[in-house]
C-alpha cells in the first residue's frame, strides 16, 4: 500500500508511531505536510501537486490535520476524495467534528447521551441560558479550543455572565454546557476503529485541576468499558462518520454523556496505558480498506436526474404496517430500501420478507416523485418545558 500521512509534526508520536507500523508491515508510507499541497481543477481533471510536483497515485490518505489547519486541511483532504484516494475519516467527518458546537448539533437528533448545553449571541440572553442548563456550576467552552485549552468552570451567577460577555467582546463564539458534577476531573476516552472500540483508558486530572487531558497533566489508566459505554462511542463515532477516532465520553449518573468526538486523536497517553499496539491496528484497517473509497452521495446522485435519498418513517395507522418490504410494492414503484432502522437498531439491506411495525424508519433511494407520496407529514417534535423567571413589561418599551 502507499500511503501520505497528512500532518505537520512528522516527529511527534502520534505521526512516528504510524510510520514505524506502516514500515513493520512492509507498506509505502510518506508523511507530507497539508500546507504544501496545491489544488488544480479542470474539466473532469481534479489535480493534486506537493511542492509544486505532481503527485504519484496513491491508496490511501490518513489525515492528522491540526486545528489550526482544519480549513486548508479539510480542502486537501477533499480533493484526495475527488481523486478517489481512500480515506479512513473523510473532509466532511473532520469538519463536523472539529467544530464543538456543529457536533452536538448533531448529536442531539440521536438518542445518545450528550452534557445539555446552550449557545446564545445576546448577552441579554445569558442568564436564561445557564438556568436552561441546570445554574451554576456551569462549563463555558470556546467551540474551537483544544486540548482543553478555552475550557472555563465558573461556580456564580454573576461570574459566569462576566465570562461569556468578556469572550463575546473579544468576538469568540462560546457554548453554555451543565457541569456533570459526578464526573468532576476525569473522562473516559474511547478509541474506535471501524465501528469497534480497541482501547480505552479513563484521565483523570491532578490536584485542583477539572480538566483531564494528558497534555494537561491528566493520569491515564487502562480501563475495560462497560457496554452501554461502548456502544455509545461507536453510535457517535458512526455519526460523524469517523473510522478512526477518539471519542471522549463523562461517567454521568444517567450514563455516557458524549463530549467531544477527536478525529485526529493521539496515541501517546492510550498506547502507554494500555500496552496495545493501537498504530498497528490503524494501518492494518487502512489497509484493507484502501481499494474501497468513500463515496460522497451527493455527488452521485447529481447524476441520476430524478432520483434521491429520503427517510420514510411508518406511522401510526399507515397501510404499510403488517407488510413485508417485498409486499410493499416500493420496488414496483423503482424505490428500493437500503437501512431499516427500529428503535436504536439499523439493519442494513433489509431482506424483502422482513415485517414493517409501526415506527420503522426505512431509508429509501429511488424516483424523487414516488417516494414525495409515501412521505408523512412530518411529526411534531414535543418541546420540553422550562420554568423560567418573569420579565416584568414595561409599557411604553419596543424591544426589537
Amino acid at each position: 500500500m502507499k500511503l501520505t500521512i497528512l500532518s505537520r509534526a512528522p516527529q511527534c508520536y502520534s505521526t512516528r508511531r504510524l510510520v514505524e507500523a506502516a514500515e513493520t508491515r512492509g507498506h509505502d508510507v510518506l508523511v507530507r505536510d497539508p500546507l504544501r499541497f496545491s489544488i488544480e481543477m479542470d474539466k473532469g481533471e481534479p489535480d493534486l501537486y506537493y511542492k509544486g510536483k505532481s503527485i504519484n497515485e496513491l491508496d490511501a490518505v490518513l489525515p492528522r490535520i491540526g486545528t489550526s489547519v482544519t480549513r486548508y486541511g479539510t480542502t486537501v483532504l477533499r480533493q484526495f476524495e475527488q481523486l478517489d484516494v481512500y480515506t479512513p475519516n473523510t473532509s466532511a467527518g473532520i469538519s463536523n467534528s472539529r467544530d464543538k458546537l456543529r457536533s452536538l448539533q448533531i448529536l442531539s437528533r440521536h438518542n445518545i447521551g450528550i452534557p445539555t448545553t446552550a449557545y446564545v449571541s445576546n448577552k441579554a440572553d445569558v442568564s436564561d441560558a445557564i438556568e436552561r442548563v441546570g445554574g451554576t456550576p456551569v462549563i463555558i467552552k470556546l467551540i474551537e479550543g483544544t486540548q482543553g485549552v478555552g475550557v472555563i468552570l465558573a461556580d456564580k451567577p454573576e461570574i459566569a455572565k462576566a465570562i461569556i460577555e468578556t469572550l463575546h467582546s473579544a468576538q469568540q463564539n462560546v457554548l453554555i454546557q451543565k457541569f456533570v458534577a459526578e464526573s468532576k476531573g476525569k473522562d473516559v476516552r474511547a478509541f474506535v476503529i471501524n465501528d469497534r472500540v480497541v482501547g480505552a483508558i479513563r484521565r483523570t486530572a491532578q490536584g485542583q485541576e477539572f480538566r483531564s487531558n494528558v497534555h494537561r497533566g491528566g493520569i491515564a489508566t487502562a480501563i475495560k468499558l462497560d457496554h452501554a459505554y461502548e456502544e455509545a462511542a461507536v453510535r457517535a463515532a458512526q455519526i460523524m462518520g469517523l473510522k478512526v477516532c477518539g471519542v471522549d465520553m463523562l461517567e454521568g449518573k444517567d450514563g455516557p454523556q458524549i463530549m467531544e468526538i477527536n478525529s485526529s486523536p493521539g496515541l501517546e497517553g492510550i498506547e502507554g496505558a494500555t500496552g496495545l499496539d493501537i498504530a498497528g491496528e490503524v494501518i492494518d484497517f487502512i489497509a484493507d480498506q484502501a481499494n474501497m473509497p468513500d463515496i460522497d452521495l451527493r455527488q452521485r446522485l447529481t447524476i441520476s436526474r430524478g432520483y434521491g435519498v429520503t427517510d420514510i418513517t411508518i406511522s401510526t395507522g399507515s397501510s404499510l404496517v403488517g407488510k413485508t418490504i417485498d409486499s410493499t410494492g416500493l420496488r414496483d414503484e423503482d424505490v428500493v430500501v437500503l437501512t431499516l432502522k427500529r428503535g436504536d437498531s439499523v439493519i442494513s439491506n433489509p431482506k424483502s420478507s422482513r415485517v414493517l411495525e409501526e415506527g420503522d424508519t426505512l431509508l429509501c433511494y429511488g424516483k424523487v416523485e414516488n417516494m414525495k407520496k409515501m412521505v408523512q407529514d412530518r411529526p411534531r417534535r414535543k418541546r420540553k418545558l422550562h420554568a423560567l423567571p418573569e420579565t416584568p413589561v414595561t409599557e411604553g418599551v419596543t424591544h426589537e
